[in-house]
């Protein structure tokens, strides 16, 4: 239900931008604008806009066959066992801090930039899916969604991509959102429960 909110509220402001661009501008990633006007709300605002229909439909549609799928491990595997006290709770939590701590190394590297921006929920989107691949390493995921491969595989070939594609910075991609998003999605369960990690490690060695 969360998954199905965050999608609606997205592409509704999404595609009010579409129609209304100064919405765009005004609520973008612009680390120009985060560090020297202190207008920090676009550290979260950012997320919730994006370029065009592709953009939007490509991040909504993965966020909602990944999103759903952690919101049942933590309301049906973790807060049925007495391991957090609310599924739904830390699931925003996840998704709200991964939007922040995905961008910091953005607002850092651009913070003198006047002309940059971005925006766009890839870097949630990552963190829910990196999230799903720490829970269930090798269950098979649609590597441009034709190729079946394990998580675990699918995840470092992702960060390898993007980390390599990122300095590189040949394109209008924000590849370090990408990299760090999935970085701080993959370690969140590990942060809620530290003995998790063994779960992990179970699920990627079965037997």
């Amino acid at each position: 239900m969360i998954t199905l909110i965050i999608v609606i509220i997205t592409v509704l402001f999404s595609v009010a931008a579409f129609r209304f661009r100064d919405l765009l501008y005004r609520f973008d990633l612009s680390p120009y604008h985060i560090v020297h006007k202190k207008q920090y709300y676009r550290i979260f605002t950012h997320a919730f806009l994006h370029t065009d229909y592709m953009h939007l439909g490509i991040n909504m549609l993965v966020l909602y066959s990944f999103g759903t799928g952690i919101e049942h491990i933590f309301k049906q595997n973790l807060e049925a066992h007495g391991l957090i006290f609310s599924g739904t709770f830390f699931y925003i939590l996840l998704y709200v801090s991964s939007i922040a701590l995905s961008a910091l190394s953005t607002v850092t590297r651009h913070r003198n930039d006047e002309g940059y921006s971005a925006v766009g929920a890839s870097g949630a989107v990552s963190a829910v899916v990196f999230t799903y691949i720490f829970f269930a390493p090798l269950q098979k995921i649609y590597f441009y969604f034709v190729l079946p491969i394990p998580g675990i595989i699918f995840g470092i070939l992702y960060l390898v991509y993007s980390s390599y594609m990122s300095r590189r910075n040949k394109d209008n991609i924000n590849h370090e959102a990408h990299f760090w998003g999935a970085v701080v999605g993959f370690l969140f369960p590990i942060l809620l429960e530290p003995e998790l990690f063994m779960l992990f490690i179970e699920n990627l060695f079965p037997g």
